[in-house]
């Protein structure tokens, strides 16, 4: 009998429960601690119809380091750009295949179309509102870095895009962390986005805030987090947003209000645009540790949807 899988489509779709043990599989395997391979003899498809050099990269690596085999799907690969339909793309790829990891760029209601039935595993490597994978490799970087993810203070500088959305809807979810977030006026998290984390806050006693300005900044804290101004596949209205954005760059002297603070970015960075040269590759940046933690994340996502 083909047995149910697990579908990751947002961060809101696990349990407490579940997110926790994801993050603390990714930090044994950050830590070496877990091994073998529980993916032998599975199948799992790699679809990127966006650019992507770590999201695709970690999943593909850690499927193949699990015992599993991949198919890769590039943006023209499938029919759907002939008009079948996703449902029917989806019919066929679940009898074929254990599991699909997926970045669209769209919608997730798409996704979630993609996941509607119960052979294969749908992963979400990224839609325009969440990047779920992006915020679990935070989770684990940031446990395997201090020990526990609790109590954690967080400033997040820039856009309310897709990774600050997942970062709110996981970082919420434990107790006595607060995230703070500065997002210049009209580029802030979806207030949908917002309400679920003030929820989630609510439940486990963390805190969430968001301000449209970088005045009287948080101090201390523990990790400073930026991301790229232009987000991925996306691009914006206002042809003035670089000079609205230009405040909330991460400079040494935002991490000079935290003297303990260790500054993260989810990568590519535009350096002496969201962040200074000096910051992202000085001895307090452990971003390319996160990059690193999406691999062993990534490893855990999919023994947590297949094995």
């Amino acid at each position: 009998m083909t047995p149910t899988r697990k579908h990751l489509i947002s961060l809101a779709d696990l349990s407490d429960a579940d997110l926790r043990r994801i993050v603390a599989r990714g930090v044994e395997h950050v830590k070496g601690v877990a091994t073998g391979e529980p993916l032998s003899g599975t199948v799992l498809g790699v679809y990127f119809r966006k650019t992507s050099t770590r999201t695709r990269t970690a999943f593909s690596s850690a499927a193949l380091r699990l015992g599993a085999r991949i198919i890769s799907y590039g943006p023209d690969d499938l029919q759907l750009n002939t008009g079948e339909t996703i449902e029917d793309t989806a019919e066929v790829m679940s009898r074929m295949l254990d599991g699909l990891v997926a970045r669209t760029a769209g919608t997730t209601e798409e996704l979630r179309a993609l996941a509607a039935q119960d052979r294969m595993s749908v992963v979400n490597a990224m839609s325009a509102r969440e990047h779920p994978t992006q915020a679990l490799a935070d989770l684990t970087t940031m446990a395997a870095h201090f020990g526990s993810v609790d109590g954690l203070r967080v400033l997040y500088l820039g856009e309310g895009n897709n990774t600050a959305a997942a970062l709110a809807l996981g970082l919420t979810r434990y107790p006595g962390t607060e995230l703070h977030l500065r997002t210049p006026a009209g580029f802030g998290l979806e207030p949908e986005i917002l309400v679920q984390a003030k929820h989630y806050a609510a439940q486990s006693g963390s805190l969430i805030s968001e301000r449209h300005d970088v005045l009287d900044l948080p101090s201390p804290v523990d990790v400073v987090y930026t991301t790229r101004w232009q987000t991925t596949g996306t691009s914006k209205n206002d042809p003035d947003w670089r000079t609205i954005f230009a405040p909330f760059h991460v400079d040494e002297s935002v991490l000079a209000t935290s003297p303990g603070a260790v500054f993260m970015h989810d990568l590519p960075a535009h350096r002496g645009e969201e962040v200074s040269a000096g910051v992202l590759d000085g001895p307090r940046s452990i971003a390319f540790d996160q990059a690193e933690a999406k691999f062993h994340s990534a490893k855990a996502v999919l023994e947590w949807c297949i094995a």
